[in-house]
């Protein structure tokens, strides 16, 4: 599942990486959903590019208390909660996919995310909408996503502005 925020024109981040934009929704005490989404997950996924912003910020580690893989070809190991994965990153999805357990979650980056979409392992999104156009940065989406039908499953609009759509797959992904 990619439960993630992004500019009306589909950005998840502005030029060099820039996340202020999310400032705009910024509201105190308002956390859209995330701290409750956040206990059905149980393992997460994110990018090494997308592991080092993070750790910028100086904060403490997210995700201790959770399973948690970032995919790199230059660290390994662990760092905390984090586990280093230099494997075939749909072939390690899919082996999580097969296992019980709560949701998997991918925390980012729009590289990861991307190669999830075309490798058809992404059943659900849940796209926070922040309401502003950046016109450039980092999108969401490539110009080769494959073609994926979803379902609208629930809409949430918040006093920000800030609205929130969940999508569910309904078919696999077809052919181009």
């Amino acid at each position: 599942m990619v439960y993630i925020a992004l500019s009306l024109d589909g950005y998840i981040a502005g030029p060099g990486d820039d996340l202020s934009f999310l400032d705009s929704v910024q509201v105190e005490g308002e956390d859209y959903g995330y701290n409750a989404f956040m206990q059905s997950v149980d393992t997460v996924l994110m990018g090494r590019k997308t592991y080092d912003k993070v750790m910028s910020f100086g904060i403490e580690l997210p995700h201790e208390s959770k399973e948690w893989f970032v995919f790199s070809h230059s660290k390994h190991g662990t760092e905390g909660a984090a586990q280093f994965v230099n494997t075939e990153v749909s072939d390690f999805v899919r082996h999580l996919r097969n296992r019980e357990g709560g949701t998997i979650f991918v925390d980012g980056g729009a590289t990861l995310i991307q190669y999830l979409i075309r490798a058809d392992l992404v059943d659900r999104f849940v796209l926070s909408y922040v309401p502003l156009m950046l016109g450039a940065g980092v999108p969401l989406f490539a110009e080769n996503t494959p073609t994926q039908e979803y379902e609208l499953t629930a809409v949430r609009h918040y006093a920000s502005s800030l609205v929130q759509a969940e999508f569910r797959r309904i078919r696999k992904a077809m052919p181009l």
